[in-house]
């Protein structure tokens, strides 16, 4: 039986909608549990990568209770967060008064069809949310239009480690102990066994890698964290 908040069709959408409204008042407290508190790391590389500045206009998307758009914000950039949970965004916007950062929104909306015109920002930035997208690839397009050429594209998410050995045993961790948390947390086992099911759907970091050259990205990598459990991708829009 597939897990109830997973779904291949156009469905999908709808089902992470009440995944994340069931999930968002124990969200970052989960994400410390499940990731040991590495997630908070991981999420720095990216803001890193990012080589976010003062003067610099950030768009994260996917953006839930708004760590790396704070962390981006914090860097000196300026920030537009958006994501389409209204119970994600609420827990960004009552985080932002005590955050200790600069310039940042939020704003309502679809990571498939933003409201922004083409080349807007210098950074687009995207962290456990191409996964959860109806359609990964239209995701990245949509990164990528409204990015301005010789702008950055940074992804963070679930990986799938090159080492059959250590993927079986994250895969068993993600299968068994993950849900755990959702039980004890959110009084549902789904909502986090959920992780598995759509990282099993996911190309991971080196299909990203892959549609981001085909957009015509310059300077693809990869960063392969704890093992490739998790990874960040990474890309320029060509000039």
């Amino acid at each position: 039986m597939g897990n109830a908040y997973y779904a291949p069709d156009a469905t999908r959408a709808t089902k992470v909608s009440a995944l994340f409204a069931r999930i968002a008042p124990r969200y970052d407290l989960i994400n410390d549990l499940q990731s040991f508190g590495l997630h908070r790391l991981w999420k720095r590389r990216l803001v890193r990568l990012a080589a976010a500045r003062p003067g610099l206009h950030a768009l994260d998307l996917c953006c839930g209770t708004g760590d790396v758009a704070f962390a981006l914000a914090r860097a000196g950039a300026g920030v537009t967060g958006l994501d389409f949970s209204e119970e994600m965004l609420a827990m960004a916007k009552q985080r932002k008064p005590s955050a200790g950062t600069g310039q940042v929104e939020f704003l309502h909306g679809d990571a498939l069809q933003t409201p922004f015109p083409d080349a807007h920002f210098d950074v687009v930035t995207i962290s456990y949310g191409l996964r959860n997208l109806a359609d990964f690839t239209g995701g990245l397009r949509e990164m990528h239009r409204v990015t301005r050429p010789g702008g950055r594209l940074v992804i963070l998410d679930f990986g799938k480690p090159p080492n059959r050995l250590w993927r079986s045993l994250y895969f068993g961790y993600l299968r068994f102990a993950v849900p755990v948390f959702g039980r004890i947390f959110c009084g549902d086992a789904a909502a986090y066994a959920y992780i598995l099911e759509s990282l099993q759907h996911y190309p991971a970091q080196e299909g990203v890698a892959t549609a981001l050259r085909e957009l015509g990205c310059a300077n693809v990598g990869v960063t392969h964290l704890l093992g490739g459990a998790m990874s960040l991708n990474y890309a320029e829009k060509a000039r």
